[in-house]
């Protein structure tokens, strides 16, 4: 273990110094020596039912002298890092051959031939220290994407199922004296994230770490992985577990990835790995890149200050490594970067929420305790429709979806399992993270092991004591996932100030001392409750949220605040009028105090500043408990609003103003009813249509903008307005394109 450790700390002072070099394809020096049938076999496998020509990671078992000569070959060729021969050594891919039982001794096999090799070379040249990295590919199924076209929520392995198998990997691996681990090309971050997890798990039971890189492969020239991910959306879903270093490997050949692999550069911590295919394959399958072309764009790279790590995939050969650390060696390492400590989740794409971001919303809709409308599509199969709430969400400006399947009529663990992974085939569902809500931990689990991103879970608390506490964040933490914290302890559910920043705090130290979450992982919820209820003890209910808010801000100024914001207007149910006043001045107040994201209904949400002004006022009185009659006067007020005669009474109103209040109107509000006979008004009071967009559309933006950057309208109302201007702008678009007599437009 001592050994172990020296070797660790040893590649990491040396990547501190110079740029080392990575090995080159061992599926390609196989392929030259094109071995038989009877090669593959051995006198150990003579008598297998299946054929076996191919299967290169047997040959560790039946011809280790053959893999030992690659690995010699690329040692003498520069290279200071080899791989082992077991990028497909996993019962998952081995269960091809019926080898899934040889998978420990193919990966124990492996790692000594190189072991051997190594050895041998530091013992010829002492002075320059070589490692074994273990090859851990990513299988030949992905658990984000279905093999059936016909069934999109099916999976060909689950998560489990992957962990089991690079359990085994690593066990072997390790046993056999890798210096570290490789998790490489990886298609599909679920499993790569499965991989991760069970390394960590390794760790754990055996009381040792081992160095891991990772490294991601681009598939095509939108750059992003086959599911789907963006890089800086792989690296946020792989960023929870200790890497030496990402990368990107295979792919489209060293030229399509400079874009790709610039940005990696400059947003990790960590060192960074480029090991790329030798260009595009050819109509043959062969790579056609020659050492000299590939040297040469890998020593830009590095002389751009963008590699720590560098060699080859597919179609590299010692010749190309040989030219690869040639170009390189004369290059200063990479210095990692050192990103700003923001909250960053990922779907498909990142979510950053940084200090000025205005407010992260949580679709509320997907949540069968919730929405009637959602929980009835789930409780009689109609999945397909059930995404069309999420993909209404997501289109409505939600930055996340909240997902809770907490009904007892349905097996939860199963509706969150195939409502998750169809949303993964969704994509602009799935761009956005996902929180996982729900009381049951197994159905939170259940869910973790469908998300290739990183995702919020909703949520711990210590309501059952300390241990199981510590339990739940450190699988959290393996899963990858950000955590929100409620302010619950074994005493109950905190109702005063005192209590929610008290319990918050005691799990803050938990998690920070004794588990190592991030403090930009821990989202606090002092928890939204109910006010307007006519209970005294209720009425302090919402100034106590929003004190605990600005009190944990201060004191945990990296950690988020959260809420449930619909919970503060429960008492006014079936009142739409007075819960989307209650919540937008609720929002209003609590972005203030430090709330920093909240599961919203983007359709029940006013916009503060249109609030009437007597219905305003009897709000704030109630959240803010600025009189003893707030409840008494607002329920009376509630009981008189007749809520049709006033939308259309307010119809008439605006209706009756100009036409550039109406179109500010009908931006500000989201409302497309009128915006095409408004339109042709303007067109026609202004002559041209450039007018019209610079004028009257332009200044309904900047009240837009306005009231968003001051926290009076949020960004799902946003998003509408955006709508509202697209549509204005397409009945200009007509008139733009036809020059008018006097030469204008």
């Amino acid at each position: 273990m001592s050994e172990h450790r020296d070797r660790t700390r040893l590649i990491e002072q040396l990547l501190g110094e110079r740029i080392l070099v990575l090995d080159g394809a061992m599926g390609t020096m196989i392929q030259r020596l094109q071995l038989d049938e009877a090669a593959y076999r051995g006198a150990q496998f003579a008598s297998h039912p299946h054929d076996l020509r191919g299967n290169y990671d047997l040959l560790n078992l039946t011809q280790p002298h053959v893999v030992k000569t690659i690995h010699e070959q690329y040692l003498s060729a520069g290279a200071d890092i080899i791989e082992t021969n077991t990028f497909n050594a996993n019962a998952v891919s081995l269960a091809d051959y019926g080898l899934q039982s040889s998978a420990y001794d193919i990966n124990l096999a492996s790692a000594r031939i190189a072991r051997l090799a190594v050895g041998e070379a530091e013992a010829v040249d002492p002075s320059r220290p070589r490692f074994v990295a273990g090859s851990i590919g990513p299988t030949n199924k992905t658990a984000s994407i279905s093999p059936d076209v016909h069934n999109p929520g099916y999976r060909s392995v689950s998560f489990d199922q992957l962990v089991a198998a690079y359990e085994v990997q690593v066990q072997g691996l390790v046993d056999g004296g890798v210096d570290v681990l490789l998790v490489e090309t990886a298609f599909d971050t679920l499993n790569a994230k499965a991989a991760l997890f069970a390394i960590d798990r390794f760790c754990e039971q055996r009381g040792r770490r081992v160095a891991v890189m990772v490294s991601m492969t681009i598939a095509d020239a939108s750059g992003r992985t086959l599911s789907g991910q963006t890089p800086e959306a792989f690296w946020i879903s792989v960023s929870h577990a200790p890497l030496l270093s990402i990368g990107i490997n295979c792919a489209l050949g060293p030229a399509q990835l400079r874009t790709h692999l610039e940005d990696l550069s400059s947003l990790v911590p960590v060192y960074v790995s480029c090991h790329p295919n030798a260009g595009l394959p050819n109509a043959f399958g062969d790579y056609d890149q020659t050492p000299e072309e590939m040297s040469r764009i890998l020593g830009e790279y590095a002389a751009n200050g963008w590699l720590n790590i560098v060699g080859g995939c597919c179609g590299t050969t010692p010749d190309h490594i040989r030219a690869i650390a040639q170009a390189v060696r004369r290059f200063k390492p990479r210095i990692p970067a050192v990103p700003e400590p923001h909250t960053r989740l990922s779907g498909l794409e990142p979510l950053t929420i940084r200090p000025d971001t205005n407010f992260v919303n949580v679709g509320e809709r997907t949540n069968v305790a919730g929405s009637p409308k959602f929980a009835g599509l789930i409780l009689n199969g109609k999945y397909e429709e059930a995404l069309a709430v999420a993909r209404q969400q997501v289109e409505g400006g939600a930055q996340l979806i909240d997902v809770n399947m907490d009904e007892a009529m349905l097996d939860s663990e199963a509706a969150m399992t195939r409502f998750l992974n169809l949303v993964s085939s969704e994509p602009d569902i799935a761009r956005v993270p996902v929180m996982i809500d729900s009381s049951k931990w197994s159905v939170i689990e259940a869910g973790l092991k469908c998300l290739q991103g990183k995702g919020v879970v909703n949520s711990i608390s210590l309501k059952e004591g300390e241990e199981e506490f510590r339990r739940r964040a450190r699988l959290l933490k393996r899963y990858g996932a950000a955590l929100i914290v409620m302010a619950f302890d074994e005493a109950g559910q905190a109702v005063t100030t005192d209590r929610r920043v008290a319990i918050s705090t005691r799990a803050y130290r938990i998690l920070r001392e004794e588990v190592g979450i991030p403090p930009e992982d821990i989202i606090f919820d002092p928890n939204v409750l109910t006010v307007g209820t006519g209970i005294e003890e209720h009425n302090d209910y919402a100034v106590s949220f929003l004190e605990a808010a600005s009190r944990l801000k201060q004191a945990f100024p990296l950690c988020k605040v959260s809420g449930g914001v619909s919970n503060v207007s429960f008492a006014f149910r079936g009142n739409n009028t007075v819960r989307e006043a209650m919540h937008a001045a609720f929002l209003y107040h609590a972005i203030r105090a430090g709330m920093d994201m909240g599961i919203v209904n983007a359709g029940q949400l006013a916009v503060y500043e249109e609030i009437p002004g007597d219905l305003l006022a009897l709000v704030e009185d109630v959240l803010l408990n600025r009189r003893p009659d707030a409840t008494e006067r607002l329920t009376r007020y509630a009981e008189s609003v007749k809520q049709q005669a006033r939308m259309k009474g307010d119809e008439k109103a605006w209706r009756a103003g100009n036409v550039e209040e109406r179109l500010a109107h009908s931006l500000v509000k989201g409302i497309t009813d009128y915006i095409e006979a408004d339109v042709e008004e303007a067109r026609v009071k202004y002559g041209r249509p450039l007018s019209v967009i610079e004028g009257p559309l332009m200044a309904g933006m900047n009240v837009v903008g306005d009231l968003f950057g001051s926290g009076k309208m949020f960004l799902p109302q946003v998003v509408k307005s955006a709508r509202v201007m697209k549509k204005a702008v397409a009945c200009l678009l007509p008139f733009l394109r036809t020059p008018d007599p006097a030469g204008g437009f």
